[in-house]
């Protein structure tokens, strides 16, 4: 005789209810273990948050299918601005066609390596052809690429940007350097660069020209990385105050980097040889850079990069020995101060999980890194060598590096390429800053 399905699930119901309380007694008694635990596993007060702000403005922004609004938090408090132009829908429909453009320019890039190549092993008609057609392609989906995020930016600008700034009275492009504002963006919207929002036209009317803006994973993580050191470090801090690099300019299966040469001498110029520890070529491998880096405040990755979209936990930097993992550079524990990724897709994350900020740029902020540059999409290498030149110039000065002000440098030097070609926004916006 079958037994009665509904006592079955009474019990499993049952059973649930008892592991709940038996999880909220085990939590409570954690609290009582001492003041360090009074609020383990407890959300974080406004209050703990806002000293990761200063005397800027966190931007949250919530996406759901009832509404959209921006949450701007101050030292202050918060305030809430709708954004009733705003629609998941649309969101839904700019977010899947810009991720196609990107990896249609990015099939072009790799076919135009396959027939160069081929060029370069038969070089007749037929493979010259090919490589031809190959350039008009690419040519091609850069200038589709191109086209439309310019009209992506603009509808950031109208949708997003415009009321956030309107409700600071951010209006004054005079005034730039008065706004600091950290954007924190939740779902689809984590792909979509808002810090290069607007109209790049001449007409004032853009992030750029308005405030000097980064991003945060969450404002517990700014304000974590706002706080003074209070641990010693395992070394003096002259021991520690040198610049890793990590310099892979070739990995089967990928273009050559051939500027990967250059930073190294740009870096060595700027830093100086006694400052520098350089890992390239076969040297840099996944053991020898995870080691490295918890002996360097300061570090620079010059390779090719990629991310798993359905998986971004996979996606990393290829290294000589394989792929460095955003799982595992999140696993690690650094005192760094400043981390510059000159490699392709480093700040971009994952569909599956939107909502939760997985990425290479991220993973190394949580590990340590207090400043972190990072890409949201493959990016001209050149451009890259040419924004990092102008960034490490910048933050030296009379032998001191200043990571602190990492911020408005990468600001400055993205403002400059986006002044000398702003209809080619794809060279210029992807680049982002992370951390205080």
């Amino acid at each position: 005789m079958a037994g009665d399905p509904h006592s079955g699930q009474t019990r499993s119901t049952d059973r649930r209810i008892a592991l709940a309380r038996e999880w909220d007694d085990l939590v409570e008694r954690v609290r009582r273990l001492g003041p360090e635990f009074a609020d383990f596993l407890a959300p974080p007060r406004l209050a703990d948050l806002t000293p990761g702000v200063g005397e800027g403005t966190g931007v949250l922004i919530n996406v759901t299918a009832q509404r959209c609004d921006a949450l701007l938090v101050t030292g202050g408090g918060a305030t809430s601005v709708p954004l009733p132009a705003l629609a998941l829908d649309e969101l839904q429909e700019r977010t899947a066609a810009h991720l196609d453009r990107l990896r249609q320019v990015d099939e072009a890039a790799q076919l135009l390596h396959h027939t160069q190549e081929r060029a370069r092993v038969r070089p007749v008609a037929a493979t010259f052809q090919a490589h031809h057609r190959a350039k008009l392609a690419l040519a091609g989906a850069q200038a589709e690429l191109d086209e439309r995020l310019r009209h992506d930016l603009a509808w950031l600008w109208k949708t997003v940007v415009g009321p956030v700034l309107g409700a600071l009275r951010a209006d004054d492009p005079a005034a730039r350097e008065d706004h600091r504002i950290w954007w924190c963006p939740s779902g689809l919207l984590s792909f979509l660069p808002l810090h290069a929002a607007g109209h790049h036209d001449g007409s004032g009317r853009s992030v750029l020209d308005r405030t000097v803006s980064s991003y945060t994973p969450t404002l517990r993580a700014l304000a974590h990385a706002a706080r003074p050191r209070t641990a010693a470090p395992r070394e003096p801090a002259s021991e520690r105050e040198k610049l890793l690099v990590v310099a892979v300019g070739e990995v089967p299966g990928q273009p050559p980097l051939p500027q990967t040469t250059a930073e190294v001498e740009l870096l060595r110029e700027v830093f100086g040889d006694h400052r520098l520890t350089v890992l390239a070529g076969r040297e840099a491998t996944r053991e020898a850079v995870l080691e490295q880096l918890a002996d360097h405040r300061w570090v620079h990755f010059s390779c090719h990069g990629q991310q798993d979209v359905f998986d971004p936990s996979r996606g990393g930097l290829l290294l000589s020995d394989g792929i460095l993992t955003v799982g595992e550079l999140g696993r690690g524990r650094y005192d760094g101060d400043f981390g510059f990724l000159s490699a392709c897709m480093t700040a971009s994350g994952g569909l599956g999980l939107s909502d939760e900020v997985i990425t290479l740029g991220a993973g190394l902020h949580y590990a340590g890194f207090r400043h972190v540059l990072a890409t949201l999409w493959s990016v001209d290498a050149d451009t890259a060598t040419e924004l990092a030149e102008q960034v490490f110039r910048s933050l030296m000065c009379e032998g001191r590096f200043g990571p602190e002000l990492s911020a408005k440098a990468a600001a400055d030097a993205v403002l400059r390429l986006r002044d000398r070609d702003p209809d080619r926004p794809s060279r210029w916006a992807a680049f982002t800053h992370t951390g205080p």
